[in-house]
């Protein structure tokens, strides 16, 4: 059962979170639903330079990339932002978007509010046996089952990852 702990401030330091593995990246899991009353989702990621994420669409939340290293482009509703480090970058629900990590590596975090995002990522990922990016030969995930679970979860796969030309 979940518990609202929208009232009780909390923090973790920066090796605090859970660790896992989502398609080609680390993710560590900051916040979650649980621990805002479903207010806000925070997930740091780390991923290598290539696309980042399928082409796909919230219907439930609003999007928000920091870029804490790195850069990103992110196309979303048509345009392509370019998000080098500083930079922050909202989605709103509803407006297809994707992105692509620019740099050799990245480092980044993606927020959504409401929460909910994160169950998503916590089923379609695997918990990292070691603090790093997956290891080459990981296999990638199977885009029909990540549909599945994507829509499951009010998001909906649109197409492969890489930005649109």
């Amino acid at each position: 059962m979940a518990v609202d702990t929208a009232g009780t401030p909390f923090a973790l330091l920066p090796d605090e979170g859970e660790a896992r593995w989502f398609l080609n990246s680390f993710i560590r899991i900051k916040s979650t639903g649980a621990t805002t009353g479903g207010r806000l989702a925070v997930v740091e990621q780390r991923g290598p330079r290539g696309p980042a994420s399928p082409l796909h669409v919230h219907h439930r939340e609003a999007e928000f990339f920091y870029v804490i290293e790195g850069e990103l482009t992110v196309w979303a509703g048509g345009e392509l932002l370019r998000a080098p480090q500083g930079s922050l970058v909202y989605g709103p629900p509803e407006v297809p978007h994707t992105f692509a990590i620019t740099s050799d590596e990245a480092r980044f975090l993606v927020m959504t509010q409401p929460a909910g995002f994160e169950q998503f990522l916590e089923e379609a990922s695997v918990p990292a046996r070691e603090l790093t990016l997956p290891p080459d030969g990981t296999a990638p995930a199977d885009p029909a089952r990540l549909a599945a679970m994507a829509a499951e979860h009010g998001i909906e796969i649109l197409g492969p990852p890489g930005l649109p030309t």
